[in-house]
């Protein structure tokens, strides 16, 4: 299968560079996975989709503010750095800009010395990794000193950067968020509850693997990076329950589809407990959870339209897409949602419709 495969044209002015007001008035493109029928609607609307006895899996991971800008200590160079993954205590693989100027035993500087890192290996790809030093609390630093890791395509500066995180964020580790949970209002979340249908969190820490480009023809050969994920028993339950009572998995963005697929046996039991996935979902995968999935609109090409198209088809999702271009939906991070699901089994089918 060629990355080709997944291309559309895409206008620049429809990449949403700011968050919406309003969390959950953002537009639904409703894809039905079976016959590629869509509906238009907005993304409250969510509810009329979900059922009594439905299980919504949401990612709680939380966005650090992982971009640091410091000096090179001797020269007084420039450097941007950006955390990638905690490999034990103040070790850090991150991202340098330029890579260059980060040979092995470079030092750099931050907020005048109140934060410095020394680079003691180059990893794969040329990451670098950091040795960190410091007075006092790692976190409570680089709150001070860090910026949150906006994707590369949006070029506004963020107000507020709680708008970058769920409102049900709790763990700290990601270097960019599930933007798919962005759409999620508390009030919105309780009324889903109060519909009977379970909420079960998993944390999956998001790195840059799942964003960067495939640089092969062949997706097949393409690798992905490693991400770490957990989930606790009590959440494990709720999704088995579901499962097994008949009702739905809806999972809230691909990284808690990811995370489902990859701790689960091949019978689609889903597992406690912590691990590294690697896990590449393109079209010809056997979802074993997921049933239905809440998802922002992809860049061409990204591994991302590939899970996508797993779910509902190349062709179907591509139409979808070309649709949202046509309808100028807005994409990326801070734009627009979409809900691949089959619409014979949702709550519309018992006058649910709002």
């Amino acid at each position: 299968m060629n990355v080709r495969d997944f291309y559309f044209d895409l206008p620049q002015e429809l990449i949403a560079q700011d968050p919406l007001e309003d969390r959950s008035s953002s537009r639904l493109l409703v894809l039905d996975k079976n016959t590629g029928e869509l509906e238009h609607k907005h993304f409250r609307d969510v509810l009329s989709y979900l059922k009594k006895g439905d299980c919504l899996v949401i990612n709680d991971t939380k966005v650090i503010p992982a971009r640091l800008f410091g000096v090179k200590e001797g020269t007084e160079a420039k450097i941007e750095i950006l955390l990638l993954k905690r490999r034990e205590n103040d070790i850090w693989e991150t991202l340098v800009k330029p890579g260059k100027k980060a040979k092995v035993g470079t030092v750099i500087s931050f907020g005048d010395g109140l934060l410095k890192g020394t680079v003691i290996e180059i990893a794969e790809e040329g990451n670098r990794l950091i040795q960190f030093s410091y007075e006092g609390i790692f976190e409570e630093i680089l709150d001070r000193l860090g910026q949150m890791p906006l994707p590369p395509y949006i070029t506004h500066q963020l107000q507020d950067k709680n708008r970058y995180q769920t409102v049900y964020a709790k763990h700290e580790g990601s270097a960019a968020a599930p933007t798919a949970g962005l759409h999620f209002t508390k009030e919105l979340l309780e009324e889903i509850e109060g519909m009977g249908v379970s909420i079960a969190r998993v944390t999956l820490h998001v790195g840059l693997g799942t964003f960067r480009p495939v640089k092969v023809d062949d997706i097949e050969k393409h690798h992905m990076h490693s991400e770490f994920y957990v989930v606790e028993e009590e959440e494990a339950r709720k999704v088995n329950d579901a499962k097994k009572q008949g009702g739905r998995i809806i999972c809230v963005g691909t990284t808690s589809c990811r995370t489902v697929e990859s701790a689960s046996t091949e019978d689609g039991i889903l597992k406690a407990g912590t691990g590294w996935t690697e896990i590449f979902i393109y079209p010809g995968y056997r979802f074993k959870v997921l049933d239905s999935l809440i998802t922002n609109f992809h860049l061409p090409e990204s591994t991302l339209v590939m899970l996508v198209s797993a779910l509902a088809g190349r062709e179907a999702v591509l139409h979808a897409y070309d649709e949202a271009v046509k309808e100028r939906y807005r994409f990326f991070s801070f734009g627009d949602a979409m809900l691949i699901t089959d619409l014979n089994e949702t709550g519309k089918e018992e006058g649910k419709r709002g």
